[in-house]
């Protein structure tokens, strides 16, 4: 059994939504925050020194397509349409497990390195079960919590993208049934399912009776682009009977006002990529305003690392960005004035709402005794931020992943001192130079 560990003398962001910042002390017992208070006595714990540190829960990513980390910013030049022919119609069906593995590995590890101690891998590239155990071992090797999003072979794509007839592969069971069976394990199951957009109804039908027979999330693209927006297919699934609370729609930038009262009163979440959203020719503006106005659990994800920045700091600065623009324009249905949508509103979508949004927050999201001890440190006399006011604002408006100090997932320091603790690097960046040779020279 670990030694306990005690984190001393930080700004602590207890509650993102409500901006709650105290100067207190962390005791972490057996991964799990044991007390939270100023001023802990833990004889033979190991202290981490958090003065001039802003204490934050871990980021938490909704919806991460990891596995394109090793072709990053390839697709920044071309529009989304142009992208899904080139990464998916061109790329993946060439991807090897190792490919898989190694492209997994580094976009979960620079996740790490900028405080991100949870996402979603929405991993679209099973051509085979070995791709997804390639994924699912990357994670578990990065020592990140993650939900690994169980996707479609980019093999003979037309026939599972296209109106497809073809039910999501059964691969999912044996995942379910042989790897990733324990719910309160680090790296747990979601399906990353195709929905009216791709597949018919019929098929949407029976994957989301498969998903829910296991016991497990769905996460589907919604609205990404007009085309897709004008398909309705929201709308098909609730007059299908088909939401619920399980499910999580991604990016929704056109869907319409209609389709997304019908998210909000079956409870879907949402997941946005602002940073993609706004700067990704043919997906749509942002609807972080719309989703808010309805009162509907939002989180923020990084998308494809092809097009945008790994971190969510990023996603941060834009989304304020984005909404605060659109308000000030009389464009916005957001029903708040814009000093309503705050700091403290853009930090809980990449915490408390994301955890909400993935179904952890029973164990990450905030800082409280009890939860996993996922955390991150901002350093707080770099020049950049130094000297703090508002600590929450200098993480959103300011901060960036090389103020990141010291990164704890579940108990366990994965950074410390600004670097990553038990990782070859070298290993890694060969690796993922290979892959990146490999898949663009074919």
């Amino acid at each position: 059994m670990n030694a306990p560990l005690l984190i001393t003398g930080g700004r602590v962001v207890t509650d993102p939504s409500a901006g709650r910042v105290d100067e207190q002390d962390i005791l972490v017992r057996d991964g799990v925050i044991a007390e939270l208070r100023a001023g802990i006595d833990a004889p033979g714990a190991e202290i981490i020194d958090a003065r001039d540190r802003i204490v934050i829960p871990g980021l938490i990513d909704t919806h991460k397509h990891t596995w394109q980390s090793a072709i990053r910013h390839r697709t920044t030049g071309i529009d989304l349409f142009a992208y899904f022919g080139d990464v998916f119609g061109r790329l993946g069906s060439t991807y090897t497990p190792d490919d898989v593995y190694i492209g997994t590995l580094l976009g979960a590890l620079a996740a790490l390195e900028a405080g991100t101690t949870t996402l979603m891998d929405w991993s679209h590239v099973q051509n085979s079960p070995e791709h997804s155990d390639a994924a699912i071992r990357a994670l578990q090797e990065a020592g990140i919590r993650a939900v690994f999003g169980h996707g479609w072979p980019l093999v003979d794509l037309p026939r599972w993208i296209q109106g497809s007839t073809l039910n999501h592969t059964d691969d999912v069971r044996r995942i379910r049934r042989e790897v990733l069976h324990d719910d309160q394990a680090l790296v747990t199951l979601a399906l990353a399912a195709r929905g009216p957009e791709l597949s018919t109804l019929e098929v949407t039908e029976n994957d989301l009776a498969m998903a829910r027979d296991l016991g497990i999330r769905t996460s589907i693209h919604m609205g990404c682009g007009k085309d897709f927006g004008a398909m309705s297919a929201i709308a098909q699934m609730n007059d299908a009977g088909l939401l619920g609370p399980d499910l999580i729609f991604v990016h929704c930038s056109e869907s319409s006002d209609d389709e997304l009262r019908m998210m909000a009163d079956h409870g879907v979440s949402g997941s946005v990529a602002p940073h993609h959203e706004q700067g990704w020719p043919g997906i749509g503006h942002t609807p972080i305003d719309r989703l808010r106005g309805l009162g509907i659990t939002t989180g923020l994800s990084t998308d494809s690392e092809s097009f945008g920045a790994s971190d969510l700091y990023a996603q941060m600065k834009i989304a304020l960005a984005a909404v605060r623009a659109r308000v000030n324009a009389g464009e916005s249905k957001f029903e708040e004035p814009p000093s309503d949508f705050s700091v403290n509103d853009v930090l809980a979508m990449a915490t408390s709402d994301a955890a909400e949004v993935l179904g952890l927050s029973d164990r990450t999201g905030s800082i409280a005794v009890g939860k996993a001890a996922d955390l991150a440190l901002v350093r707080t006399d770099d020049l950049n931020l130094h000297p703090v006011v508002e600590p929450i604002a200098a993480v959103v408006n300011a901060a960036h992943p090389g103020n990141v100090d010291t990164v704890i997932v579940g108990g366990a320091i994965r950074k410390r001192d600004g670097r990553l603790v038990g990782v070859d690097l070298d290993r890694v960046r060969e690796l993922a130079e290979q892959s990146q040779r490999r898949i663009l020279s074919l």
